[in-house]
């Protein structure tokens, strides 16, 4: 069962649902890198929850939205957020728990979930996910990033692992950088500016580099 999950918890899904996901969907996780695996689908899944009662959305769409934001990352990273709208919206198996409608919203949420997204989520389904995608602690950020780097640019050394992830993180997280919170008040709000208060500190930023890719490369 889901980590965070307890049929006890009256935000609980549909437990058909649940069992369909956890034998059919999330299994998928394990082909993707350390840093779309299933610890991360089940973090996700869990945080998404966690946003149900403060946005008043559906648990089952939010559930099954979380369960599949990932999957593209069968094809093309660039585009896995396009890949995996498209993989909900054809699977028709989800017909049994969704009207046409709902499902067109979950393929949408799980389409606008990436954080270079060009504009907002078209639903509060989608920034609810695009939310739980982003988990902010500097720690979480940094180790994913460094396992990003070393399972799909192998041939880099550590100088260059090293650019990328000072470049990734200028570019991405810092108070320039592109990413967008859409729930104020969120946890990541806090967290963001504590992974910016580093970025902006460029001997921190190297020795949790060092850290973390030493952890990794054991």
């Amino acid at each position: 069962m889901t980590p965070g999950l307890s049929p006890m918890n009256s935000s609980y899904p549909s437990l058909d649902l649940v069992e369909f996901i956890e034998t059919q969907i999330l299994p998928q996780y394990a082909q993707f890198d350390k840093a779309h695996n299933m610890e991360h689908v089940t973090r996700v899944i869990r945080r998404s929850l966690e946003l149900v009662r403060t946005t008043g959305t559906d648990i089952n769409m939010v559930y099954t939205i979380a369960a599949y934001h990932d999957l593209g990352m069968s094809g093309p990273r660039a585009v896995h957020h396009l890949t995996g709208g498209r993989i909900l919206a054809q699977d028709a198996r989800l017909k049994r728990w969704f009207t046409p409608e709902q499902i067109k919203i979950m393929k949408e949420a799980v389409e606008d979930h990436r954080a270079s997204a060009s504009h907002a989520p078209r639903s509060i389904y989608g920034k609810v996910v695009a939310e739980a995608d982003r988990d902010i602690s500097p720690e979480t950020v940094f180790r994913r990033t460094v396992q990003f780097g070393l399972a799909n640019y192998a041939h880099l050394d550590k100088e260059a692992h090293w650019q990328r992830f000072r470049e990734h993180m200028e570019s991405k997280y810092s108070a320039n950088g592109y990413i967008r919170l859409w729930i104020s008040g969120s946890p990541n709000e806090k967290a963001l500016n504590e992974l910016r208060n580093i970025i902006a500190q460029p001997v921190k930023l190297r020795e949790a580099f060092e850290r973390y890719y030493e952890e990794e490369t054991r």
